[in-house]
Parts: structure tokens; C-alpha cells; sequence
């Protein structure tokens, strides 16, 4: 895996980890964290506790994040370093502030099954898996950030969650501030 650019300061990497909903973001992320060391920062939960929203979206059944409003609040800590964000959107946040991005991917029938165990009306349902058909959230992240620290690993199963826990440890314990370029 690439180590990607880094603000100087950081002793310890940032890691963005991404996905359609269902793809084990959050599972991932917890079981890493503990791996690492490293703070995990949920948005979805970071976004209700600090009421960093526009309000509630019915047709989606989800808060209307205000992007701004995250950024800020975590402009400090993502400086520090040592943190890895749990989100299924990518485009918005700094470049600056990941060494690395992980986009998490599914097979469509375990995504599906994981979706309506959630509870997902059909049309959010729908709306997901074909967001994972079309490889969207990869393509937001190759896009958005240096294709060569945007990684896609597979989520199937819990075997695949442990092996990209292992993958992903292993880079954390060598990634190095002095061998990323300074970026602006």
C-alpha cells in the first residue's frame, strides 16, 4: 500500500475508510482502532452527538449533514494525526488530512441481505446496491484523492474484515511521517 502525503506534524497516520452502507465501514474501523491504537471517528455518530446537520431528510431517513460544519470540528484533531474516519462519502473532506483511503466494496447479494436485516425500505435498499454496482464511492475516492493511496479491499466476510485489519495494521506500523511528501 502507498503512503500517501502527509502535513509534516503528524507521528501518526490518518486513514479514511469508505463504502456504500452495509460494506463494514464501522466493524472494520472499530476492530482496526483497537488493532492500532489509532482514534476512531465515526461521522454518522459524531454528526448526531454535535448536531453537525441541516436537519432530517424523511425520504432517506437520515440526518442532512452540513459538511462545513464537520470539517471544522475536526480540522484540529485530523492535524494531530493517529485517526481513522469511518464514512461512506469522501469528496468532501481535505486532501491534506488522509495517508491513506480505503474503500471498502461488497458482493451485492451479502450487501443486500445486510441492508434489509437494517431495515432499509426498498428504495434506499436499491439506491445502495446500485451505488455498489456502479463502484461509486471508489470512483468519489479516485477522484478525490491520489489514486495511489486509494485502496479497494473486499468485505464479504469476517475472514475478509480480519485479513484488511491485518493488511491495514501492518502499513499503520510502518507508515512514516519523513518518507510522505509535505503538502500544501
Amino acid at each position: 500500500m502507498a503512503q500517501g502525503s502527509s502535513s509534516g506534524k503528524r507521528k501518526k497516520p490518518n486513514l479514511l475508510v469508505t463504502g456504500t452502507p452495509g460494506t463494514g465501514k464501522t466493524t472494520m474501523s472499530t476492530a482496526l482502532a483497537e488493532a492500532t491504537h489509532l482514534r476512531h471517528i465515526n461521522i454518522g455518530d459524531l454528526v448526531k452527538e454535535k448536531k453537525l446537520h441541516d436537519g432530517w431528510d424523511d425520504e432517506l431517513h437520515c440526518f442532512i449533514l452540513n459538511e462545513e460544519l464537520v470539517c471544522d470540528e475536526l480540522e484540529d484533531v485530523m492535524e494531530e494525526g493517529g485517526n481513522i474516519v469511518d464514512y461512506h462519502g469522501c469528496d468532501f473532506f481535505p486532501e491534506r488530512w488522509f495517508d491513506s483511503v480505503v474503500v471498502l466494496q461488497t458482493d451485492n447479494t451479502v450487501l443486500y441481505d445486510r441492508l434489509s436485516k437494517r431495515g432499509y425500505n426498498e428504495s434506499k435498499l436499491s439506491n445502495n446496491v446500485e451505488c455498489e454496482i456502479f463502484q461509486v464511492l471508489l470512483e468519489e475516492a479516485k477522484e478525490s484523492y491520489p489514486e495511489d493511496i486509494v485502496v479497494a479491499l473486499k468485505s464479504d466476510t469476517i475472514e475478509d474484515i480480519s485479513r484488511n485489519v491485518a493488511t491495514l495494521t501492518d502499513w499503520v506500523r510502518n507508515w512514516h511521517p519523513t518518507s510522505s511528501q509535505n503538502k500544501k
